[in-house]
């Protein structure tokens, strides 16, 4: 009888090994709608469990603190604890530096409240930033800490890694994994490249890696084993190779689970390039704050893993025109963009660099460009080389572009978003979804499309050119707006995958075989077996900062929503923030609002809101869209 259960057990065993552990990574909510070569285990973003919701007090501050009295309090602080600032304004002629503490948290009462004006920064190892999160040591790509050789383990999934040497790497943190760009392109490849004058780019640069190498992934370390290293997630990519000289690169310390909250951060007379930069940072974050008048970006996030920025409200750059951004991303991995408000910033989420990020239900509105009055500026953008395998969910807003100024992207899924491709007093670039050439194996299901009225042509395609594309729903190939420029790359419109898509042009939802890459030579995706979409690609329910709201909110299977989009489109939390709570412009930018996280979308408990949210207007057209 014992024989008999070692037997049974070790065939149990077997069987979870082959059939149960073996993929789990790939049994996502778009199984069966994306190849699994072409997205990823998307549910791992951000902080497991949430941000933490602290309740201890260490110390309580009140207006008329300085900027290094409440840095003092933070070093001080022990952790698991927070840093309070009362209400009030605190004029601050320096920057607030958190200097390598990790596990605490600076609250303040509300960032209706809590009132940080600043005339000056902190370095943040030049950076220059109002509110600097970052480890004690300059670890950046023009001088790693600690790197090595990367010399074996390059498959797509792989969660083994071998390194020629692994002093000062430690389980618990992370490293960064890269490899050399290439030098040419074929047909149907992924082709990473940076170089000026060749056809990857129209600028030189833009990475913020090692240099010539675009391309990376950070990964936690969970196991070390003389040079083997044990890592989650797995590769993502799947052109790893012993071609291109992989190597990898870590700091010998982060700082970690330390995040900014509830209060308001004004930039307007500081000359301060960024709100709050996090360098060398896992699993930090900013939630609930306002942000006024950064000189380059609100947020910036270089050298960082499983960061979170949600519940916030963002207005105006000093800049507003090139290197004008909400939050900026460089060199990151696993980061999660959530529920935030974007008000007159010229591009409210750009990224570089980054690999497996989630921008998730965030407004944009107003997106003010000084350079061109007429020219719109999309409110989701990849920039550069490297990324990759990044999901834009349930975003509204004006559009997403992926450009090839400093490189190509790959791998990019766009799900359940409302991006109109046009906003007040603008006729160009107003393109909902405009991908450029190289950028290739894309997925783009369950959105909704357009501007009723404005918007008369369903695609202009590489190497067709028919119909004029500043009024097109989808350009795809090109390496200017629209049909403009060359060369064209007709693998960028025949690798993209589109599936449930409802645009105001065609004004039905696409189900259409011939829109699905089944031929593609190296990354095909069969026609979906079914029309039904999940709720979420990342989410296993409805969010607590939802409340009683419709959820999906934007999608094919969404009725009794806005009329003039098919019915198909409720508002997000954000957008309602914004226009019910907070008085939001209906034409025009405006001036910045007063914003207060907890009255938007409840009471804040790990890191979600738990509260109702108000009901969405009944008049939805009288709501800024």
């Amino acid at each position: 009888m014992k024989r008999i259960q070692l037997l049974t057990a070790f065939f149990v065993l077997l069987f979870l090994l082959v059939f149960g552990l073996a993929t789990p990574s790939r049994a996502q909510s778009w199984s069966g709608i994306i190849d699994p070569t072409r997205a990823v285990n998307w549910s791992n973003v951000g902080i497991p469990g949430g941000v933490p919701n602290r309740t201890t007090i260490c110390a309580t501050l009140n207006p008329g603190a300085s900027a290094s009295q409440i840095s003092s309090a933070i070093q001080s602080c022990p952790s698991g604890q927070v840093v309070f600032l009362n209400a009030g304004t605190y004029n601050l002629n320096n920057g607030i530096d958190f200097g390598n503490k990790s596990n605490v948290t600076l609250r303040g009462a509300g960032a209706d409240q809590t009132l940080l004006v600043f005339t000056s920064g902190t370095g943040c190892f030049g950076q220059n930033a109002a509110i600097c999160i970052e480890n004690g040591e300059l670890n950046w790509a023009g001088g790693p800490t600690n790197s090595a050789n990367w010399t074996a383990g390059y498959a797509q999934g792989t969660t083994t890694v071998t390194l020629s040497g692994t002093s000062n790497l430690k389980v618990g943190n992370y490293l960064i994994l890269d490899q050399l760009n290439d030098t040419s392109s074929t047909v149907g490849s992924i082709y990473v490249c940076e170089a000026t004058g060749s056809p990857c780019n129209t600028q030189e640069g833009g990475s913020a890696g090692r240099s010539n190498r675009a391309q990376q992934q950070l990964v936690k370390v969970t196991a070390i084993s003389g040079n083997n290293v044990t890592i989650t997630p797995g590769l993502y990519m799947p052109n790893w190779s012993s071609s291109h000289s992989p190597g990898a690169w870590w700091p010998s310390t982060v700082i970690s689970n330390s995040g900014v909250e509830n209060l308001s951060i004004d930039n307007t007379n500081s000359g301060v390039e960024h709100g709050v930069t996090m360098m060398n940072a896992y699993q930090c974050w900013v939630k609930g704050i306002r942000s006024l008048n950064s000189q380059r970006d609100h947020i910036n996030l270089y050298i960082t893993k499983n960061t979170v920025v949600r519940d916030s409200y963002f207005y105006g750059t000093q800049n507003a025109a090139s290197q004008s951004y909400g939050v900026e991303t460089f060199d990151g991995s696993d980061q999660l963009v959530e529920n935030n408000i974007f008000q007159k910033v010229t591009t409210p989420v750009q990224m570089n660099d980054s690999q497996g990020l989630v921008i998730g239900y965030n407004f944009n509105i107003y997106d003010y460009y000084s350079a061109s009055a007429n020219w719109m500026i999309y409110g989701q953008s990849f920039h550069a080389a490297g990324d990759d395998y990044i999901l834009m969910e349930g975003n509204q807003g004006n559009g997403f572009i992926a450009d090839n100024i400093h490189g190509q992207a790959y791998f990019a899924t766009g799900f359940r978003n409302w991006w109109l491709g046009w906003e007040v007093n603008k006729s160009a670039q107003t393109i909902p979804i405009q991908i450029y050439n190289l950028d290739r194996y894309f997925n783009m299901i369950g959105n909704v499309l357009g501007e009723p009225g404005y918007h008369s042509n369903y695609q202009v395609m590489c190497p067709s050119s028919t119909g004029s594309p500043e009024t097109a729903i989808f350009t795809a190939g090109w390496s200017g707006n629209g049909g403009e420029g060359t060369p064209c790359d007709s693998e960028t419109a025949t690798s993209l995958l589109r599936w449930g898509n409802w645009d105001v042009v065609k004004a039905a939802t696409q189900f259409n075989s011939a829109e699905v890459p089944t031929a593609d030579a190296n990354f095909p995706n069969s026609v979906p077996a079914s029309q039904t979409l999940p709720s979420s690609f990342y989410l296993a329910s409805k969010p607590a900062f939802w409340g009683s709201m419709p959820w999906p909110a934007i999608g094919p299977d969404v009725t009794g929503g806005n009329t003039s989009w098919g019915g198909h489109v409720y508002n997000n939390p954000a957008n309602v923030c914004f226009a019910t709570v907070m008085g939001g412009p209906t034409n025009g930018i405006g001036n910045a609002l007063s914003f207060n996280a907890n009255t938007c979308y409840g009471s804040e408990t790990a890191g979600s809101g738990s509260g109702t949210p108000p009901a969405p207007p009944t008049n939805l057209s009288a709501v800024p869209h």
